[in-house]
C-alpha cells in the first residue's frame, strides 16, 4: 500500500511542477513579444493619458493628484519663460516649472532645447486674412472661438495639434439650450489624416483637452499643409448638426522657434451654391419584352470641391422607385480625388409592372468619407414627373424601346 502512494505523491509533484515551467516559459515569450515596437504613426493623447508609440504596453500614466498638483503650483517660477521638450506635463503640455516631468524615452536622451510657447502674432495676416476674415453677418451670429496649439517635434519628426477648448457656442438643441459638441479635423489637400474628439454633453463651452500626433510628417511639408476643423453637435436620431468651421493655412506659419498657441473664430461652413453642383452622363434603355430597365452610369463633370479645399472621391448612388417607394438601389465604385470622374457601370433593373408610368429613377452623387457620413454632391431624378432634361430623357426611353439613349444632365442640390 505505500508503495502506491509514494508514486502517487511523487507524480502529482511532477504535474505541478510541469505546469509551472510552462507558465514560465509563456511569459517569458510574452513579455519578449511586448518589448517590439510597434510601427504606429499616429498617436492620441486624451485627458491626462500618454500613449507613445515606443512602450504602448506600458502602464498609462495618469495626471497627479490634488496635493502634488498644489504644490507645483506654489513652486511655480513667474519668470519662467523658457521651455523644455523633455519637460511635458502628462496631458502633453509645456509646465512653466523647472521640475523635470516624465517624457518619452527618446526625448529624455536627446540634447534639451529651449522652446518659448508664444502667441500666434508673428505670422503675416495676409495670407489668411480671405479664410478668417468675418463677414458682418458672421459676425452678428457669433459662433463662438476655437483654441488651440500647433507644434512639430523635430526629434520624432512629428506634427502635434493639440485641440483644446471651444467658447461660446450656439446652442443647436432648442429644448434644452445647449449642445453635445465635438470636432472633425482633416489636414489637408490630401485628406489622408482624419481625427476627431470626443462628445461632451450639453456644454456650450466644451474643454476637449485631447493632442493628435502625425508621425511621418517632414517639416519642410508643413507649409504645403492646411488644417480644417469641423464643429459638429452629436444627434443621437439625426444627422449631427454642423456648428461651424476653421480652416488654417500652414503657409507662413513657423513651428521651428517652439509650440504655438492659437485662437480663431468659428466661421459658417462653406455651403456651395445649387448652380455649381456638376453633371452627370447617363444613359438609359427600356426593354419591353424583358420589362427591364438597364441603366449606364457613365460620367461626371465639374464637381465641386468636397470641403473649402481638396477634391472630391464622387461615387453615384442609383434608386429605381415604384409609385414613390424604392424597390431597388445600386451604387457605383468610388473615383478618388477628381471632379470629372469616369464610372461606365452598368445596372439592370427588373419592373414589377408594365410599362414605365409608375416607375422613377433617381441619382444620388456623393462625397465618400471615411471619418464621417458621406456627403450628398448632387441629385438628378428621371421619370414621367420629372421636369426639364430628366423628363425629356424619360420620354424618348419610353418612346423608343430597346434603344440606348444618353444625355447629360445638370445636378441639383442633395
Amino acid at each position: 500500500d505505500e508503495i502506491p502512494t509514494v508514486v502517487g505523491i511523487f507524480s502529482a509533484f511532477g504535474l505541478v511542477f510541469s505546469v509551472s515551467l510552462f507558465a514560465w516559459i509563456c511569459c517569458q515569450r510574452k513579455s519578449s513579444k511586448s518589448n517590439k515596437t510597434p510601427p504606429y504613426k499616429f498617436v492620441h493623447v486624451l485627458k491626462g493619458v500618454d500613449i507613445y508609440p515606443e512602450n504602448l504596453n506600458s502602464k498609462k500614466k495618469f495626471g497627479a493628484d490634488d496635493k502634488s498638483e498644489a504644490k507645483n503650483k506654489s513652486a511655480m517660477p513667474k519668470n519662467s519663460l523658457h521651455l523644455d521638450l523633455e519637460k511635458r506635463d502628462l496631458n502633453g503640455n509645456f509646465p512653466k516649472t523647472n521640475t523635470k516631468m516624465q517624457g518619452t524615452p527618446d526625448l529624455e536622451n536627446s540634447s534639451p532645447k529651449h522652446f518659448p510657447e508664444r502667441k500666434k502674432d508673428s505670422v503675416s495676416p495676409d495670407s489668411l486674412k480671405s479664410i478668417t476674415s468675418l463677414s458682418s453677418e458672421d459676425k452678428q451670429d457669433k459662433l463662438g472661438t476655437l483654441f488651440f496649439s500647433l507644434e512639430y517635434n523635430f526629434e520624432k519628426k512629428a506634427f502635434v495639434v493639440n485641440i483644446n477648448e471651444a467658447r461660446g457656442l450656439p446652442a443647436m438643441d432648442e429644448q434644452s439650450m445647449t449642445s453635445d459638441p465635438y470636432i472633425k479635423m482633416t489636414i489637408l489637400p490630401e485628406k489622408k489624416h482624419k481625427v476627431k474628439t470626443r462628445v461632451l454633453r450639453k456644454t456650450l463651452d466644451p474643454a476637449f483637452d485631447e493632442t493628435f500626433t502625425f508621425y511621418g510628417i517632414p517639416y519642410s511639408q508643413i507649409q504645403d499643409l492646411t488644417l480644417h476643423f469641423m464643429i459638429l453637435s452629436f444627434d443621437r436620431f439625426s444627422r449631427d448638426d454642423v456648428i461651424g468651421e476653421v480652416l488654417i493655412p500652414l503657409a507662413g506659419i513657423e513651428l521651428s522657434e517652439g509650440r504655438l498657441l492659437m485662437d480663431r473664430e468659428i466661421i459658417k461652413r462653406n455651403v456651395r451654391k445649387s448652380s455649381g453642383r456638376g453633371e452627370l452622363l447617363v444613359s438609359l434603355c427600356y426593354q419591353s419584352t424583358t420589362n427591364t430597365l438597364t441603366v449606364v452610369v457613365l460620367k461626371a463633370r465639374h464637381l465641386p470641391k468636397s470641403d473649402v479645399s481638396g477634391l472630391s472621391d464622387p461615387y453615384v448612388k442609383v434608386n429605381l422607385y415604384h409609385a414613390k417607394k424604392r424597390i431597388s438601389k445600386k451604387k457605383t465604385h468610388v473615383k478618388k480625388c477628381t471632379p470629372n470622374a469616369v464610372f461606365n457601370e452598368l445596372f439592370v433593373f427588373d419592373i414589377p409592372c408594365e410599362g414605365l408610368d409608375d416607375i422613377s429613377i433617381e441619382f444620388l452623387v456623393l462625397d465618400s468619407d471615411r471619418g464621417s457620413r458621406n456627403e450628398v454632391i448632387g441629385r438628378l431624378t428621371l421619370g414621367s414627373s420629372a421636369e426639364g432634361t430628366g423628363g425629356e430623357h424619360w420620354k424618348e426611353i419610353c418612346e423608343y424601346p430597346r434603344r440606348q439613349i444618353a444625355k447629360w444632365h445638370m445636378l441639383c442640390d442633395g
